[in-house]
């Protein structure tokens, strides 16, 4: 499979097939004449010796100093070198083959002045699945993520690093290795590669599609907490919740009766009036989510389309925008959205856990899920460590969009924080694979220990996680359970053997 990009119809998930899934892609013949077009339109004011920022001018506090023509080359090399000063561990190379894969998409749209070149060494570097180590750190999300996309421009001039098969080698080699030499750098070019919110948008992405994901596991693994704790149904019809109006709500409701369907452990003996908020508001509470990653779906696809360079070069007008779309706030603040809404559900997710394991609550259930309680101590601390969990990602949730800090002598004296924000949502995305996959596990327990016919759903759900962590029938570490239900809940198994299964798509 290959990824065509045009700028205008790069989704979340097409980001995803070329980042994690190292999918190929291409650029339109379309879009590579108004990449050309636009670079020979510059290239005369160029030659005009017109006054232009980050081409002959230098750049923040230093853009009111005009560069000679002499200057104007070279000032590109040492932007990106000045510029990549960045700190930590290497980015993971999903997220940078995002970024490169949104910064060829912006490129292609016409308007950033870079050469042909430019584009062309991202896609060949792509393609070639050779890709630049980046240090995590360094980015305040305007002017764009400057010192990681400085990184990855330092890599294509042969002066950086790249990862090739897993390993770090000098990016001269790495280059060399499938044919091309270090790349010339000429006037706007440094600035073309570089300037824009590239890697926040790209973490950004990759988040919303693991949360999509989640999203529905969450709603198994509720299903089955709500099965093993002998749900009253009613707060699930489909009534209620269209009354009210919220499409997230309703697909919640939807999911959890269609994973239920046929449970004799649920539709048989007497059911409280009403149970506690953390069962019946689940679709309300975890509907907000759904419906707040949709609205940031749509902001990050608009923003993986958009045009984020600054100038802005018009073809046909022949003129020169200067602005400020490398802010990364229309990026930052739906990701700081979500993940104080991720944060907000894995509280639920732990608060059925503790249903499940506390006897006073647990409608019948052994102490922790134990059948020995006192000479066994069953999944008492299980929820210790979801509770760990559930605090770092409430810490992880305050907000830093607006923790600017100002840069660059004051010239730079709004940043968004964006990379930030997207980092420790990407934190609490991973500790909310812990939680629910231990609340899968104490409801998988919990339903043996019940017996009957489960659910349509939640049945194949419990067959999966089987075969990766046993009945615990007396005290074994956990640790080993907990981390295979991490990775089998990342691997997307259970979501595709329930769907089979059911012979429908879960909302």
């Amino acid at each position: 499979m290959t990824v065509s990009l045009d700028g205008n119809s790069l989704t979340i998930n097409k980001l995803v097939n070329v980042a994690r899934d190292k999918e190929n892609v291409e650029v339109t013949k379309e879009s590579w004449k108004r990449i050309e077009d636009c670079r020979t339109m510059l290239q005369s004011k160029i030659e005009a010796h017109e006054t232009m920022y980050g081409i002959t001018t230098g750049i923040g506090e230093f853009s009111e100093v005009t560069l000679t023509p002499n200057q104007t080359q070279e000032f590109q090399k040492f932007l990106v070198r000045n510029h990549a000063a960045g700190i930590g561990d290497p980015m993971d190379i999903e997220i940078v083959r995002g970024a490169m894969c949104g910064r060829i998409n912006v490129h292609t749209k016409g308007y950033s002045g870079g050469r042909r070149q430019i584009t062309e060494y991202l896609r060949d570097a792509l393609n070639h699945q050779i890709t630049p180590v980046v240090c995590e750190k360094g980015s305040v999300g305007a002017c764009g993520d400057l010192a990681p996309m400085s990184q990855i421009a330092l890599a294509l001039m042969g002066e950086g690093e790249m990862f090739v098969n897993g390993e770090i080698v000098d990016s001269k080699t790495a280059l060399k290795n499938i044919g091309l030499e270090p790349l010339e750098l000429h006037a706007r070019d440094g600035l073309s590669l570089i300037n824009g919110s590239n890697v926040l948008t790209a973490l950004a992405a990759i988040i919303l599609h693991d949360a999509d994901r989640w999203m529905k596991m969450h709603d198994i693994a509720a299903a089955m907490s709500l099965e093993a704790l002998k749900a009253n149904m009613k707060p699930y019809d489909k009534r209620i919740h269209s009354l009210r109006g919220f499409k997230g709500s309703q697909k919640i409701a939807a999911n959890l009766n269609l994973l239920t369907e046929e449970s004799e452990i649920l539709f048989s003996g007497e059911k409280k009036v009403q149970d506690a908020y953390s069962m019946r508001s689940t679709p309300q509470v975890a509907g907000t989510l759904r419906d707040s990653l949709e609205f940031a779906r749509k902001q990050i696809e608009i923003e993986l389309n958009g045009v984020g360079d600054n100038p802005i070069f018009l073809t046909n007008e022949e003129e020169v925008l200067t602005g400020a779309n490398f802010q990364g706030s229309p990026v930052a603040l739906p990701m700081e959205m979500i993940g104080t809404g991720l944060s907000m559900v894995a509280v639920l997710s732990e608060r059925r856990l503790n249903r499940l394991t506390n006897p006073a609550l647990s409608v019948g259930l052994p102490p922790f899920l134990t059948e020995k309680p006192g000479l066994h101590s069953g999944m008492m601390l299980s929820q210790y460590t979801a509770d760990a969990l559930i605090v770092e990602t409430k810490i992880l949730s305050h907000p830093a969009a607006n923790q600017s800090i100002p840069a660059a002598a004051d010239q730079e004296d709004f940043v968004s924080m964006g990379l930030t924000t997207c980092q420790k949502t990407k934190q609490i995305m991973d500790n909310c694979f812990g939680i629910l996959g231990i609340e899968m596990m104490a409801a998988a327990q919990a339903l043996d220990i019940r017996g009957g016919k489960l659910g349509k759903g939640t049945s194949i759900a419990h067959s999966v996680i089987r075969k990766y962590v046993d009945y615990l029938d007396e005290d074994r570490p956990l640790y080993r359970d907990h981390n295979a239900m991490v990775e089998l809940l990342k691997s997307n198994e259970i979501i595709d053997k329930v769907e089979e299964g059911l012979g429908a798509k879960l909302n």
